[in-house]
């Protein structure tokens, strides 16, 4: 048997496996279920889809895309369970902002107006609410939108984790493009706005659990202007984009992978991390590439237009250390494919169980 027979045989596996009906063989939830990797994707198309599906709903994009009056519209929701509560560089309000902020840009839309629900454990300090809440009229002010609505429930104490913050948001599609993981092309290239894995890393430190010491800082920021640059660079050659929140950019290049029936092939030495995250992963034996970020997006392009976008997304302060880390290929289909610095090649699957637990 050829070396060739038993790597097709291996895909061929591979292929069967993805193509099974989603089924949740657990019978209570775990950490899994939350942390983006497969387990939360069985658990949204067995459970969720399954009850649920319709048109809007089946693209499972970040946010649903419609028309209304005459316009066309995104919406989306997020909830925020982070653990701690205020970390380096931003907290759960600013993140619970800049989150629905970045669902509603990356599906093109120009993000306007959010809605906030609050669950509040009792015994709660008041002053950390008002620091919360602070940070979120920050985040909304510098993302320009407003919070419109919301509501508040308190629970028993012991019955929470002090404080859950949901956001809901609605945003104005100004562009004819569509945009979709389901459209990326042979050819296409893929881009990363910036350094990765800094959110993920910064959280797991920030809860004193671990000794490692390192200079990192959340990334949480608002990435609406960031898509305004890119789209008014290359238009209609922008094919889809995601901010690679839980199961970070591995996850994100699984889901275009499979939703496109492409192969998506990256370089490892392309894809930016910053040192000190490295050097975390490293010690916490973490693949910098299933961290999350809260910052950062992931950009397919048409590959003609991949210089263009690199530079607009230079031009703007968050996309400073953007960076082309990858084609998509036509063969092997639904594969995330990884050239190593030793000049190897290796498959990138989708997120596994759950290292980083309640990183947003």
């Amino acid at each position: 048997m050829t070396e060739t027979t038993r790597e097709q045989q291996v895909l061929e596996r591979i292929d069967r496996a993805r193509q099974r009906k989603a089924r949740v063989r657990e019978e209570r939830i775990t950490m899994a279920h939350g942390a983006g990797g497969k387990a939360t994707q069985t658990l949204i198309e067995a459970v969720f889809l399954d009850a649920f599906r319709n048109p809007l709903l089946e693209p499972l994009e970040d946010g649903a895309v419609f028309g209304a009056g005459g316009a066309r519209l995104a919406f989306t929701t997020d909830s925020y369970v982070v653990s701690p509560l205020f970390f380096p560089g931003g907290d759960i309000g600013d993140l619970a902002v800049n989150g629905t902020v970045n669902d509603l840009s990356v599906c093109g839309a120009r993000p306007l107006y959010l809605s906030a629900g609050f669950v509040l454990e009792e015994g709660f300090p008041v002053e950390d609410l008002r620091r919360i809440s602070a940070s979120m009229a920050r985040a909304a002010a510098a993302a320009e939108v407003s919070i419109v609505t919301g509501d508040t429930k308190v629970v028993q104490r012991g019955k929470a984790d002090g404080c859950y913050v949901t956001t809901a948001g609605v945003g104005l599609l100004e562009r004819d493009a569509r945009l979709g993981v389901a459209h990326a092309r042979p050819g296409d290239a893929v881009l990363v706005s910036g350094p990765v894995g800094e959110h993920g890393v910064t959280i797991m430190l920030a809860r004193g659990e671990l000794d490692i010491e390192a200079d990192v800082t959340s990334d949480t920021a608002p990435l609406n202007g960031l898509v305004a640059a890119l789209q008014a660079a290359v238009g209609e050659e922008v094919r889809c984009l995601r901010d690679a929140t839980r199961g970070g950019v591995a996850t994100i290049l699984n889901e275009i992978a499979r939703a496109a029936g492409v192969a998506v092939v990256v370089e490892e030495d392309a894809v930016p991390v910053r040192p000190p995250v490295r050097g975390a992963c490293e010690l916490l034996g973490i693949d910098p590439l299933y961290v999350a970020c809260e910052g950062r997006m992931v950009a397919v392009v048409d590959g003609d237009a991949a210089e263009s976008a690199l530079a607009a997304l230079r031009g703007h302060p968050l996309g400073a250390g953007a960076a082309i880390v990858g084609r998509v290929r036509d063969d092997p289909p639904g594969l995330v494919l990884l050239k190593t610095a030793f000049g190897g090649t290796r498959i990138i699957d989708v997120l596994v169980g759950d290292p980083l637990p309640r990183i947003c």
